[in-house]
């Protein structure tokens, strides 16, 4: 890879996934500039995008806050395509690059990815010819490097980079909960793209903010340790110190999760001996007290027949698991107000073939119907 594409010295990527909205569910232009001048200020470059987030105003929201606003050279730019979602047939696959080129107004994209590979799903890309197709973007110069992100077992991704090694790099989950988890299997996931020589760029280094707040026990673990040190920072340096790791992405939602996450990535050091001690024992901790591990990408709600908020029912639950003094009901009530409720659930199964977790969500949302529809 160019190294002159990636700064080896600053590993924090902006992740574009979860910007800050004004109460009238638009995107908030103004601190999202706000963020982007603080991560560019401290020699921030990565921002990472895809075609279907937000339905697509998170590749406006890029162009608005960074693309209009600095010159080209002060940032690259991830972004990708989903064969999977909001897509028919080939043509309309295809047809994601050139509408990305125009949401994000970048003139090229220095990342681009083949998005959600995943058993079940992943042979589209192959009937479609999105391998040949990103290559020939690179060919013409709008790529600057092809990749794809990842959701399956290491068999497959074996599989997958032995039958694609033209591609630069993989972006992978990788976070300390996940390491040992058989549903993501972490860390033979990084061995995989490491066998292969692959750069890996990090995804969901917190679970989707499960370990930005973690349970009571681990709470207590990283306190004990260095309280000076934010809680965020242990997933985010474990997963920056990784051997291949260029970028972490992080998906920030306000300036003051910029501002945290900068405290302790713009001087980036990697976890001493001491501190892997510490994960260790955190890593311990979660086995016991695992639950429902989502991560809240909501790809799962998109084709929901019947509008259930199926992240934010699973968060109610995990959260009242691990705290005796949560309102439960309550909570419960306000996440499905106005949407589908846990037990209006017809098991069609879209859910479970949309998640990139390979979630039992049918099962889970019984569960949840029972603890709180009495």
């Amino acid at each position: 890879m160019d190294s002159r594409i990636v700064n080896d010295t600053f590993k924090l990527g902006f992740g574009l996934m979860r910007l800050p909205k004004l109460p009238d569910g638009s995107t908030d232009i103004p601190q999202v500039c706000a963020m982007a001048d603080k991560f560019i200020a401290a020699s921030g470059t990565y921002f990472d995008t895809a075609f279907v987030y937000d339905k697509g105003r998170s590749e406006e929201a890029f162009r608005a806050a960074v693309a209009d606003r600095y010159p080209r050279e002060k940032y690259t730019l991830a972004t990708k395509l989903n064969a999977n979602m909001q897509c028919s047939d080939a043509e309309s696959a295809r047809a994601q690059f050139y509408t990305s080129l125009e949401r994000t107004g970048a003139g090229y994209f220095d990342f681009y990815l083949l998005h959600c590979i995943m058993r079940g799903t992943y042979t589209r890309y192959d009937d479609y010819r999105l391998w040949d197709f990103i290559r020939e973007q690179k060919e013409k110069g709008l790529i600057r490097h092809t990749g794809f992100s990842f959701h399956a077992d290491p068999e497959l991704l074996d599989e997958v980079l032995t039958a694609h090694p033209e591609v630069d790099f993989v972006q992978l989950q990788l976070n300390y909960s996940d390491w040992e988890n058989p549903g993501i299997a972490s860390r033979e996931c990084w061995e995989t793209a490491r066998k292969h020589l692959k750069p890996i760029v990090v995804m969901e280094p917190l679970k989707g903010g499960a370990l930005a707040d973690p349970i009571p026990s681990v709470r207590k673990i990283f306190a004990e340790a260095d309280p000076r040190l934010p809680l965020v920072s242990w997933g985010i340096r474990f997963s920056a110190g990784l051997e291949g790791v260029i970028t972490v992405l992080s998906g920030m939602s306000t300036l003051s999760q910029m501002e945290e996450n900068l405290s302790f990535m713009k001087d980036f050091s990697p976890l001493d001996e001491r501190e892997q001690a510490v994960i260790r024992k955190a890593q311990a901790a979660l086995d016991e007290n695992r639950d429902i591990p989502c991560t809240g990408c909501r790809y799962c709600t998109d084709g929901c027949p019947m509008g259930i908020p199926i992240p934010d029912i699973f968060t109610v639950a995990n959260r009242q698991r691990n705290n005796e003094g949560f309102r439960q009901v309550r909570e419960y009530n306000i996440a499905t107000t106005g949407k589908g409720r846990a037990s209006d659930c017809v098991a069609c199964g879209q859910c479970e073939s949309a998640c990139p977790q390979h979630l039992n969500v049918i099962e889970y949302l019984k569960q949840c119907a029972e603890r709180f529809e009495k």
